[in-house]
């Protein structure tokens, strides 16, 4: 926070954030008006959240790349270069999952599923604990006997909107201007 350098997300009556943000802008880089009251607190859970769950599946897997023999720093430098690295997740949620649009894939989930299963038998032989990794095997497995493969490897999300009763859906043309405002200013 003494840099600015915080994101701050509010809950609450839109009038009232809107004569508050220039204070709240003093304080944080990022302020945004998320919905109704409790909203913020709810985006600052999912944020921090998915934050940690990333944190926990980079040290299952760097672990076990390092225990089968890579050196970290390189191991670090290859995840940084490559398309994990380059491109975070959330890309992916605004090409995909927010839209819907799963079809054609970006990489097929027949093929995500293959390099999920060889990482958790590199593990088994190194006898590195992969419990992320094997759920993330499980989802993909389930979402394939549904006759998803050849589509995008994120269509196995769609199984936890079922599970959870909701869709998590935005409008196209909101987003895209949204991801257009940001890029430019």
């Amino acid at each position: 926070a003494r840099t600015r350098n915080l994101a701050i997300w509010v809950g609450g009556d839109k009038d009232v954030f809107d004569r508050c943000k220039p204070v709240l802008d003093a304080i944080g880089d990022k302020a945004y008006y998320v919905g109704p009251i409790g909203s913020g607190a709810v985006a600052k859970l999912v944020h921090n959240c998915a934050g940690y769950i990333i944190q926990a599946a980079l040290a299952e897997v760097f672990t076990m790349g390092v225990k089968a023999g890579v050196e970290p720093l390189a191991l670090w430098e290859a995840v940084r270069k490559g398309a994990t690295g380059r491109r975070g997740p959330f890309e992916g949620m605004a090409e995909h999952l927010l839209p819907g649009k799963f079809d054609p894939p970006d990489f097929a989930l027949k093929l995500a599923r293959k390099d999920v299963d060889l990482a958790v038998s590199v593990g088994r032989e190194f006898d590195v604990p992969m419990r992320l990794a094997n759920l993330t095997l499980m989802e993909m497995t389930e979402a394939i006997n549904r006759g998803w493969g050849d589509r995008d490897s994120r269509v196995a999300m769609l199984l936890q909107e079922e599970r959870a009763g909701v869709e998590v859906r935005v409008d196209e043309d909101a987003l895209n201007a949204l991801l257009e405002e940001e890029k430019n200013g």
